[in-house]
């Protein structure tokens, strides 16, 4: 897919900020959430332009999943308080023993900036951690702000199932489906309204984003929001293939494919690949593939499976392509298939599969073997309710 003729200039929040909503900031003590895709057109970075910024002072910085600065590779990996070495501010870590931001945290900040870029899926932690944010400046009285970035996968398709309450957990707070189609200042929005959080918003929106644009078509330049999203293509397929981290199947972590290699040991590649292509699931191809994971599952052991090869990005339905794909090594390796055992995002009792989707009820699905179509027609009310849910609080 070629989108060189297409780019059109974007401007995120950040530059909107700086540029035109300098009073927001005026004369205050201001502590910035951020991670190394906090990033200007010019590929600075939001913690040291709005520490170069005088009419302000920057006091702290706050890290989420993988840190400030993307100091941590692997998954699940806690983050430590520390001295930032280009500002020598404070890093809070918000992946940590805590989550929220705390008192003593917030002690010298009048107003906190959340400038991160998500990837526009249900379980990504970074939108919990805005919720957190903004819970934290409600309480203690602080004003928040969210520069507002583009969804990379697009602001129009949404696809999944709705989040049910039993199963909320750090990869899912909130009755969203699995793709939503929102950016994160307008998932601010609806969580401060919908869900009573009552905080001090403020959201500085983007410049010439449309619900149409796939990142490419932004202008900006992309830089991996964590280690295990190396490019735009890990973040198409990552809806549907971050479900196999709710099984003892490699996910491609520990290779450059992250998301996009999928397969385990015991895995026949071109069985499985054959099996695959004949569902003929929308915009998608699968490759057969052999991989040996330098790190977390199967590392150091070579694996049989496929590569993902998405053809046709608005036909290719990444959700159910993931489901499609585990139900397939469960139709083909029964006796050799295994569902992950918790803990996993600070949950310890629930399958990790079952946090992920949201239900139970999908991971009986594909357990009993259900075609895609039967899959797909689980979650269409569902998405009917979610559109009309977040119509007030689009912003493009």
């Amino acid at each position: 897919m070629a989108w060189g003729d297409t780019a059109v200039r974007v401007r995120p929040g950040i530059e909107i900020l700086l540029t035109d909503r300098l009073d927001l900031l005026r004369g205050a003590r201001v502590g910035a959430v951020v991670h190394p895709a906090s990033v200007l057109s010019d590929l600075r970075h939001t913690a040291d332009a709005l520490f170069e910024e005088r009419s302000s002072r920057l006091t702290a910085l706050f890290g989420p999943q993988h840190g400030v600065r993307g100091e941590k590779q692997d998954n699940m990996i806690e983050s430590e308080t520390y001295r930032d070495p280009d500002t020598q501010l404070p890093v809070y870590s918000l992946y940590a023993e805590t989550r929220w931001p705390t008192e003593e945290m917030m002690r010298d900040i009048d107003v906190l900036v959340f400038d991160l870029q998500d990837v526009g899926t249900r379980v990504y932690t970074f939108i919990y951690t805005m919720a957190y944010c903004m819970e934290a400046c409600a309480q203690f009285e602080r004003r928040f702000i969210v520069l507002d970035r583009p969804n990379p996968i697009n602001g129009r398709n949404v696809e999944g199932n709705i989040l049910e309450k039993e199963f909320a957990s750090f990869v899912g707070r909130y009755p969203l489906p699995m793709r939503h189609g929102m950016t994160v200042g307008e998932l601010a929005l609806l969580f401060n309204k919908e869900f009573g959080i009552g905080c001090d918003l403020t959201v500085v929106p983007l410049e010439g984003w449309k619900r149409d644009m796939w990142f490419e078509q932004t202008s900006l330049p992309w830089v991996p929001p964590s280690p295990n999203l190396p490019t735009i293509e890990s973040t198409v397929v990552y809806p549907g293939m971050v479900l196999v981290e709710g099984t003892m199947l490699s996910e491609g972590r520990g290779t450059t494919r992250p998301f996009e290699l999928i397969g385990a040991p015991y895995i026949n590649a071109r069985r499985f690949e054959g099996y695959l292509n004949d569902l003929q699931l929308p915009g998608v191809w699968f490759r057969a593939a052999y991989f040996q994971p330098t790190f977390q599952k199967c590392a150091g052991t070579m694996c049989g499976g496929v590569q993902v090869h998405v053809l046709d990005r608005e036909a290719f339905e990444p959700y159910l392509t993931g489901i499609s794909t585990i139900a397939a090594v469960r139709a083909l390796y029964p006796e050799r298939f295994a569902w992950r055992e918790p803990p996993y995002e600070y949950e310890f009792t629930r399958l990790p599969i079952e946090i992920l989707c949201g239900t139970k009820s999908l991971p009986q699905l594909m357990d009993a073997g259900a075609s895609p179509e039967a899959i797909r027609a689980t979650w269409q009310t569902d998405i009917t309710g979610f559109l009309n849910l977040r119509d007030p609080y689009l912003l493009y």
